[in-house]
C-alpha cells in the first residue's frame, strides 16, 4: 500500500485550522481590527458586515473546502490548484507571523502558534507537492 497523501492533507488542514481558531481566539479576531466583538454583532444584524469579517470567513472557508476536496477529487488539475492554495496560505501566514511580532506588546503563546501554524503549512506545501508530483510521475511512468 502506497503513502496515503490525502489522509495526510486532510489532517494537516484541520490542524491548521483549529491552531487558527485558537489564534483568532475563537472568533474575538475582530477586536484587533478596533471592531468590538458588541459592534460587529449588532453590523452583523442590520447587515453591515465588515469586510474584514468576509476576508476572515473566506480564511477559513478555503481550507474547509480544500478538505471536502481532497476527500473526493485525486484529479491532477485538482492537485495543481490544491498546491497552489497551500504556497498562498503559507504566504499569508509569514505575513501573519511578521504582523503578530509588530503588535506591541507581542503576545509571545501567540507569536509562537503563528510560527507553529507556518510550519504546519511548509509540511503541508512539502506533502502537496509530493502528492501532486506523485501523480505526474506515475501518468510519466504510464507512458513509458
Amino acid at each position: 500500500m502506497g503513502i496515503n497523501y490525502r489522509e495526510k492533507i486532510i489532517a494537516l488542514w484541520i490542524v491548521f485550522l483549529l491552531g487558527t481558531l485558537f489564534h483568532t481566539q475563537l472568533g474575538l479576531m475582530p477586536l484587533f481590527h478596533g471592531l468590538s466583538v458588541i459592534e460587529s454583532e449588532k453590523a452583523n444584524a442590520i447587515g453591515e458586515i465588515s469586510g474584514i469579517l468576509w476576508l476572515m470567513l473566506g480564511f477559513f472557508i478555503f481550507p474547509m473546502l480544500a478538505i471536502i476536496a481532497t476527500a473526493f477529487i485525486n484529479s491532477n488539475r485538482y492537485k495543481v490548484i490544491h498546491f497552489g492554495l497551500t504556497v498562498f496560505y503559507s504566504v499569508l501566514n509569514l505575513f501573519h507571523l511578521v504582523a503578530d511580532l509588530s503588535v506591541k506588546p507581542i503576545l509571545w503563546y501567540q507569536t509562537a502558534l503563528m510560527t507553529l501554524l507556518f510550519l504546519i503549512g511548509l509540511l503541508l506545501n512539502f506533502v502537496a507537492f509530493q502528492w501532486m508530483r506523485g501523480h505526474t510521475a506515475s501518468f510519466l511512468q504510464s507512458l513509458e
